[in-house]
């Protein structure tokens, strides 16, 4: 196929995304991180280690293009969060109660891939996708007995714009390198409470800000082997990103802070049959390197305001993901997926009244897809995937400076996506 051709596939794999910004927007399973990317991987639950299957893979592991060819896909997901927080036994007036976080229901998700295989040894890909967030939108403000006013909730997106390269070292095992350009935008209101001398370093720059934007860069490395016939292995890091949104200085720790916290996948897949793969991943999540994300509320209490170098942030803890899989294809045209996942919890029961804002306590996930491919390389890809609702019950959550008690979190969701792919 000419240069120029695939050089305007490339390009159409680049501005989609950024006019479709509009569509783009916060999603949250393990934790805030996606459970995966890509809708074949997503229909397994997300692992994609050992188990490339299509251009997304640069997002858990690069060293995957290598076995993919030339192919461009392009996928939309619908993600449907059930968000909610109940105070209870609180001495203030008017504090307890059930409180919904759904004021914004639906989230429509772009991404898009594009793989090209050099020669014999190197291939090159992009990536866009969104990796992580978390949105929240009480329409009735559950910190208005406190004094906070109008609606409150967060808005927190990450988008990451990955250019990869693999590089085959050995018939049987790749080494892979992409980029990570990370733009991540938030905003937070109603949070008033929060604003006060005493409780962040700089009240002006707490709540009802507007959206705050930050860009930075990190690498995630990657390795594909096959180990023995019908088995391969993978491998990949991906280093933390710096963050900081100016215009929340005093709400989160480190003025501002808000870095995206690195992690790792290990992978295996196997092959006992022509028409059967089984797939396996473990990620780990550093939440807790990332002060404004791992700092415990118990920071405010020892003197340390929201905002200053060692506040106070949302508690949150490192998290492991088990991922399992298995595709089964039916026929020359038809594959079949599914999936399951489960995650550590992030959020503990001491820590969840300042994640009424984040409650990120979903820890299963089911998955099903299929990929139907049509005559002239064209694929089309579907993918249901549901979190289980789980629910984290306060213990010593709500310090006696806000009238004690606990506070409750809860949530479950629902995600469909499709994609169409092309193999050149």
């Amino acid at each position: 196929m000419p240069v120029a051709v695939h050089a305007s596939r490339f390009r159409l794999a680049v501005v989609a995304p950024l006019l479709l910004g509009a569509a783009w927007s916060a999603h949250a399973t393990n934790g805030y991180f996606a459970h995966g990317q890509g809708a074949r991987s997503l229909g397994v639950a997300g692992v994609a280690a050992a188990l490339p299957q299509d251009a997304l893979v640069i997002a858990t592991n690069p060293a995957g293009i290598a076995v993919l060819g030339t192919r461009l896909d392009a996928g939309l997901t619908w993600f449907q969060p059930d968000r909610e927080a109940t105070v209870r036994d609180n001495g203030v007036p008017g504090f307890n109660g059930r409180y919904s976080a759904n004021g914004k229901r639906s989230f429509w998700i772009p991404e898009f891939g594009y793989t090209r295989a050099v020669d014999a040894r190197w291939s090159l890909g992009l990536a866009v996708y969104g990796n992580g967030g978390m949105n929240t939108q009480y329409d009735q403000n559950p910190f208005a007995a406190l004094g906070g006013q109008g609606r409150a909730g967060v808005n927190l997106e990450q988008l990451f714009v990955s250019p990869a390269a693999a590089y085959k070292v050995h018939p049987k095992h790749t080494v892979g390198l992409a980029l990570n350009v990370v733009h991540q935008r938030f905003s937070a209101r109603g949070l008033h409470p929060f604003a006060q001398d005493g409780t962040s370093a700089d009240p002006d720059h707490v709540t009802n800000r507007g959206t705050s934007s930050s860009t930075g860069a990190g690498v995630r490395l990657g390795w594909l082997g096959q180990l023995a016939p019908g088995w391969q292995a993978g491998a990949s890091w991906s280093s933390r990103v710096q963050g900081s949104f100016d215009r929340y200085r005093g709400l989160f720790a480190e003025q501002g802070g808000f870095d995206v916290p690195s992690s790792w996948t290990l992978g295996v897949s196997w092959q006992p049959h022509p028409t059967l793969t089984l797939g396996a991943d473990y990620q780990r999540i550093h939440y807790s390197e990332v002060k404004s994300v791992g700092n415990a509320i118990d920071a405010l209490l020892a003197g340390q305001p929201l905002g200053s170098s060692n506040g106070p942030g949302f508690g949150w803890r490192d998290i492991g993901v088990t991922k399992l899989g298995a595709v089964w294809q039916t026929s020359d045209r038809l594959t079949l997926r599914a999936g399951y996942s489960h995650a550590g919890q992030p959020i503990p029961a001491g820590q969840t009244l300042f994640n009424i804002l984040a409650p990120g306590v979903v820890r299963d996930h089911v998955t099903t897809g299929f990929t139907w491919k049509a005559q002239g390389g064209s694929e089309l890809t579907g993918y249901y995937a549901h979190a289980l609702s789980h629910s984290v019950r306060g213990r010593g959550s709500i310090p006696g400076s806000f009238g004690g008690g606990e506070a409750d979190l809860k949530m479950k969701q629902h995600i469909v996506g499709v994609a169409y792919g092309w193999r050149f």
